[in-house]
């Protein structure tokens, strides 16, 4: 009777629930770990930009920054290591700095249809005129000695690439600014300049109200 008695607790002690518990758990643990471990290395690496991209700049793997992204549905729409060739590419529409690359948003051929010019707009400029911003590029021809004809849209859509400072100033008024222009339209633009036109640049969109 002793004897069963003591096999019974010797059997009871070897069995102990808690310790099933805990196997369980640290199994539960492990798989746990491996399954974040997993999903964590499965994203893509995609090109980012380091700074602001304007329509018509050519940019290398020195003006990005490589960013590790899970895309989903969206897998390709953005710029891989490996689709970035050595000699560049030439931005099509503005990026700003540190968003994704679109695919859409660069290309080779650009380079042949855009170029940039620097025009000084009469007056102040919009506080919406900044760096990547799409404008409409107006000018109203001089016809006498500050005698002009009405204005007319000289440029669609342009692209600004930077506000030209003075002495390290930006001056309030009759800032120059450089924009990105289809080639197309470069010889209007230079004539423009050239006669003295009045020349405004008028923002194709607003920003939203923050």
């Amino acid at each position: 009777m002793v004897a069963q008695t003591r096999e019974r607790t010797s059997r009871s002690r070897w069995f102990d629930p808690r310790l099933g518990i805990g196997i369980v758990l640290v199994v539960a643990s492990v798989l746990g770990v491996g399954w974040v471990v997993a999903a964590a290395g499965g994203g893509t690496t995609v090109y980012a930009a380091r700074s602001a991209l304007s329509a018509g700049e050519r940019v290398d793997a020195s003006d990005l920054v490589q960013r590790e992204v899970r895309l989903g549905d969206a897998l390709g729409r953005y710029l891989e290591p490996d689709a970035l060739p050595e000699a560049g590419l030439v931005v099509t529409r503005a990026v700003g700095a540190g968003e994704l690359v679109p695919r859409s948003s660069v290309g080779d051929s650009s380079g042949a249809r855009l170029t940039s010019v620097v025009v000084s707009p009469t007056g102040r400029l919009a506080r919406s005129v900044a760096p990547g911003s799409v404008v409409e590029l107006w000018a109203a021809e001089q016809t006498g000695n500050g005698v002009f004809a009405p204005p007319t849209v000289l440029v669609p859509s342009a692209t600004v690439i930077r506000l030209v400072e003075a002495d390290g100033i930006i001056a309030d008024g009759g800032t120059a600014v450089e924009v990105s222009i289809p080639r197309s339209r470069t010889a209007r633009v230079l004539a423009a300049v050239a006669n003295g036109d009045a020349l405004s640049l008028v923002p194709s969109s607003l920003p939203l109200a923050g």
